[in-house]
């Protein structure tokens, strides 16, 4: 099979992501995970958890590049890419990966700002007098 793409997103994070038969590779945005992320171990186990439920680790390579918000939310973006694309390099990892919540786009995202509030929710403060 040649390579799969899919598109994972966070928040305003966005990630395209290309997975290929291959040995275990992964560069995001022309880095190693490790470099990428840096000391953030806890991230790193989130964009691999795909990986390790279905455990492609060292069977497929992911070319990811990511665009807008923070790391955070750039590392859960590919984490869902990820599984989107496992799902289409190989359908029978649906039933692993749905379980789990990683075919699910994370709605939740920053709420307006409304007129006559300092913030989405917090008016100003109160004053009698």
């Amino acid at each position: 099979m040649s390579k799969v793409y899919a598109t994972g997103k966070r928040k305003t994070a966005i990630a395209k992501v290309w997975l290929k038969p291959g040995s275990g590779k992964m560069a995001i945005n022309g880095q190693s995970l490790d470099e990428w992320l840096g000391g953030l171990d806890l991230l790193k186990k989130r964009v691999m958890q795909p990986l390790m439920l279905t455990k492609q680790e060292q069977s497929v390579d992911i070319i990811a590049t990511t665009k807008g918000g923070g790391v955070s939310a750039q590392a859960d973006a590919v984490r869902h890419g990820i599984s989107k694309a496992l799902v289409i390099y190989d359908n029978e990892f649906r039933a692993i990966l749905k379980p789990q919540g990683l075919l699910t786009r994370d709605a939740r995202v920053v709420e307006r700002k409304k007129y006559g509030k300092k913030k989405a929710r917090r008016s100003p403060q109160f004053s009698k007098r």
